[in-house]
Order: structure tokens, then C-alpha cells, then sequence
């Protein structure tokens, strides 16, 4: 009878049986907001959307660019320290201030 009550305990804590089984989560995912900065890498931001528009209209051309795969998985920063001057300071931070502003983000 121990054995019993010793193994029913953490049943009895679980989130699942205080809320009722009925009651318990579902298993979907929850939508966390996504925050991007000068170190996300590019194929994260082409992947949204909403960021993909933004960085067309501050940096047009980059996600178009031939050399895409290249590059897609170095951030702004490290695009920005590879360019050469293409890609200025001021870009980069005028980008990521208005993927900031996204609203979810």
C-alpha cells in the first residue's frame, strides 16, 4: 500500500490533474514573439513576412541578391563589417529599429 501511495503523489501534483482532465492545456504551441536585433541572421528575418518587407524597403536588393545563400546565415552586423561600405552602420541600425517596431515583435 505504500508503494501505491508513493507513486500516485506526483500524479496527484501534475498541472494536468489540478486543472481536471478535461480542463488540462492543449499540446499547441504558444506564438512567442520574436525580437530581432543586428545579430539575427538574415534567413530568420527573409522568413517573416512582415521583416522580409521591412528589409526590402531599408536594404532593397539584399534579399534578392545573387549571392543570397551565400550570406543568409550571417547576421545584419556581420554583413553590414563584410561589405566593404555598402552596407553602412546607419542602414543596418535604421533596419533593425524598424523590425523592432513590428507590432508582435
Amino acid at each position: 500500500m505504500r508503494i501505491a501511495l508513493f507513486l500516485t503523489i506526483p500524479l496527484l501534483l501534475s498541472p494536468a490533474f489540478a486543472q481536471g482532465e478535461e480542463h488540462a492545456a492543449p499540446n499547441a504551441a504558444v506564438a512567442v514573439p520574436i525580437s530581432y536585433t543586428e545579430n539575427t541572421p538574415v534567413e530568420k528575418i527573409a522568413a517573416d513576412p512582415d521583416a522580409a518587407a521591412v528589409v526590402k524597403k531599408d536594404l532593397p536588393g539584399l534579399l534578392e541578391d545573387a549571392n543570397y545563400n551565400i550570406f543568409k546565415t550571417m547576421s545584419l552586423k556581420q554583413l553590414q563589417a563584410a561589405s566593404g561600405g555598402e552596407l553602412s552602420r546607419n542602414d543596418v541600425d535604421k533596419c533593425v529599429a524598424d523590425l523592432q517596431a513590428l507590432p508582435g515583435h
